[in-house]
């Protein structure tokens, strides 16, 4: 068994040991290696999370932007959406109100139509069937006849009938006119004809009438003259409607347009006259 005077001698030689390696310029240099190591490793990791953090703060930037952006956009639109509606609701108030004032009209041309029918003395008779075949119109510048619903129509251009915004017939348009009704009349001899005159959509300027729908009546008024007044048609089988410019059959966006809505219409019906 060793004995106790042993155990601090081997201490002693591991503490003299440990102070010389402490002590020796080789472990310093290589402690110090390590320190510089350490160092630098920690420097490169700091700025890498310097790098790190510009990039983002970068990124953080360009989408603050973006929102910006994006935010000034969303704004745009909703103002654009917000004229969109309001000129919406304003085409739809015009659109209730020239629905309404069509149908009031409507109402007005029916009870003119029937006022005018009992003042001749008119009794009528449904008949349908007419609408079945329809006469050939052999007259320059006159349009085929159509069918409209449950009447057949005749467009007579009011440009080859009269003098420009009058009621003045030009040289030949009573002849036109006769031809028409003459053919219409041999077709349908005892049908209701009407006579409706229509304008395009330009102002009246410069002549005796103060609107167009004075002139498109005092037109319609000229050809009942020729068909009435000369005796083709028998007056309690003849009324005269003037629409002005409220029922084109075409656009008035162009020259062509409006040529084709001024114009005077025969219209036969499918009701009868009471034979005298």
């Amino acid at each position: 068994m060793p004995s106790r005077t042993w155990v601090p001698w081997f201490w002693a030689v591991v503490l003299v040991v440990l102070a010389g390696c402490a002590n020796n310029p080789m472990v310093l240099q290589s402690r110090l290696n390590g320190y510089e190591q350490q160092q630098a490793s920690l420097t490169r990791q700091n700025q890498e999370y310097k790098d790190r953090i510009a990039s983002l703060d970068r990124d953080n930037q360009e989408l603050q932007a973006t929102l910006a952006q994006s935010r000034q956009q969303t704004k745009v639109a909703d103002d654009r959406l917000t004229g969109v509606s309001e000129q919406l609701r304003t085409m739809t108030l015009q659109l209730t109100q020239l629905q309404a004032d069509k149908q009031e009209a409507d109402k007005k041309t029916q009870a003119l139509t029937a006022s005018m029918h009992r003042q001749a003395g008119v009794s009528i008779t449904p008949n349908n069937s007419f609408v079945q075949t329809l006469p050939v119109i052999r007259v320059p510048g006159v349009q085929q006849p159509r069918r409209d619903g449950d009447v057949i129509r005749v467009e007579l251009p009011a440009g080859q009938l009269f003098e420009q915004g009058t009621n003045r017939l030009r040289p030949g348009a009573a002849t036109s006119i006769a031809d028409a009704a003459a053919e219409l009349r041999r077709v349908y001899p005892d049908q209701i004809l009407g006579i409706e005159g229509h304008t395009d959509s330009d102002q009246i300027a410069g002549s005796q009438f103060h609107t167009n729908h004075e002139l498109s009546v005092a037109r319609a008024m000229a050809v009942y003259e020729i068909l009435a007044g000369t005796g083709r048609y028998p007056p309690n089988q003849v009324f005269v409607v003037g629409h002005g410019p409220n029922h084109p059959v075409v656009s008035n966006a162009t020259a062509e347009g409006k040529q084709r809505n001024s114009r005077v219409e025969l219209v036969v019906y499918p009701e009868r006259k009471d034979r005298d």
